[in-house]
């Protein structure tokens, strides 16, 4: 007699719990997030087959962001996952982050804040230290990119108000949006970054190159510093 432990399959599932075949006949859109990471799963261990592996990831990391900010060696500690359904899944994280990043025919145009935090608020608010970001704009509001300036506390390293202004100087860029993210969750703005906006603000204005806002990106919402009519007054 074999006791060999069995392997729980997404194929052991009846036809139409199947993620795959749900996906294939309904879209991706159709799955909730255990089962889109029970494809990249594929098997899962006795006791628990693929989709409920899944559950427990979403659980253990506390969502989507939880998993994002995790190290693929604590992913790959997780029982069930291992090296290479680790470095799937992270794989599939980053390229939903970087479809925000989309071919130039298909950049996004900024109308608000909504729609310039919604390229980059599920990936900031997951990040664990303090990054400064500038959203770099064409004279239509159409995202030529997104440039990482600055990593760490802003307050122990001091933002040169030209490092700011380079980027956008050699994509020819008509104006910037400033984006920046608060660890703590709270994306209240504080006093550092209101001098900073008011600071970058004027020296827009020298350059043709206007401020059209700061976002401070908090968990899970963020703040417009332009419509708080902070530094914008």
């Amino acid at each position: 007699m074999d006791d060999k432990p069995a392997t729980y399959r997404i194929a052991d599932l009846a036809a139409d719990e199947r993620p795959r075949e749900r996906l294939r006949q309904l879209g991706a859109q159709s799955l909730n997030m255990a089962e889109l990471l029970a494809i990249l799963i594929g098997i899962g261990v006795p006791g628990e087959n693929a989709v409920q592996v899944g559950q427990r990831l979403l659980q253990a990391f506390d969502c989507l962001p939880g998993l994002q900010r995790a190290s693929i060696e604590e992913v790959e500690a997780q029982h069930g996952i291992g090296a290479a359904k680790a470095s799937s899944i992270k794989a599939a994280v980053e390229l939903g982050r970087r479809l925000s990043l989309q071919a130039p025919d298909e950049r996004p145009t900024i109308g608000g804040p909504a729609d310039a935090a919604a390229l980059v608020q599920y990936e900031m608010s997951a990040l664990e230290q303090e990054h400064l970001r500038v959203m770099l704009l064409s004279t239509r509001n159409m995202v030529l990119d997104i440039v990482e300036l600055y990593r760490g506390s802003l307050n122990a390293s001091p933002v040169r108000i030209g490092e700011v202004f380079k980027p956008a100087i050699r994509r020819n860029a008509a104006a910037i949006i400033l984006v920046h993210n608060h660890p703590s969750g709270d994306p209240t703005p504080s006093s550092d970054d209101i001098v900073l906006t008011k600071a970058v603000r004027e020296a827009g204005l020298l350059m043709d190159i206007e401020l059209l806002d700061h976002l401070v990106i908090g968990q899970g919402r963020y703040i417009s510093m332009k419509e708080q009519g902070l530094a914008f007054s």
